[in-house]
């Protein structure tokens, strides 16, 4: 069954900022095996010109969905949330994710299309500072596999 193509360009905004500390940025470039140290020390990413921790480039994956994933979890959607594998990422900057950053993300669905069997939906996720300050860009696109006939 195909997905429900209503859903396109509906906009979902965060419901609370996501507060970064410097304990989830560590945790995620280990668990990413990243061990560069301006994710992890203080001292090491001022020494690097930067005001705090630094998040690695991927660490917005660990939040930007929450605010679509209502959307995603609303039975008119239509998504089979058991056949959705990860189809691609990508990530604009505007400048990097610091510790103590407080983030709103506002996802947008922007594509729903049919390949082969398959759906593939498309969600742009902006954040911002609470104060509005344009940090990045998302684009996350998500695989329903055997979807459409």
């Amino acid at each position: 069954m195909a997905l429900n193509r209503d859903f396109v360009g509906r906009t979902f905004p965060s419901s609370a900022p996501y507060e970064v500390s410097r304990v989830k940025i560590k945790e995620f470039a280990a668990a990413i095996g990243d061990g560069n140290p301006i994710y992890r020390d203080r001292g090491a990413a001022q020494a690097a010109g930067h005001p705090d921790v630094v998040a690695p480039p991927t660490f917005p994956i660990a939040f930007s969905l929450q605010s679509g994933g209502e959307a995603l979890a609303d039975p008119d959607l239509g998504l089979n949330l058991a056949m959705v594998v990860h189809g691609e990422q990508r990530f604009e900057y505007n400048r990097p994710i610091y510790a103590g950053d407080e983030l709103i993300t506002s996802s947008t669905i922007t594509d729903i299309r049919s390949a082969g069997r398959n759906e593939l939906l498309t969600v742009r996720s902006d954040i911002t500072t609470v104060a509005g300050e344009p940090v990045c860009t998302t684009y996350n696109t998500i695989v329903e596999r055997g979807g459409a006939a």
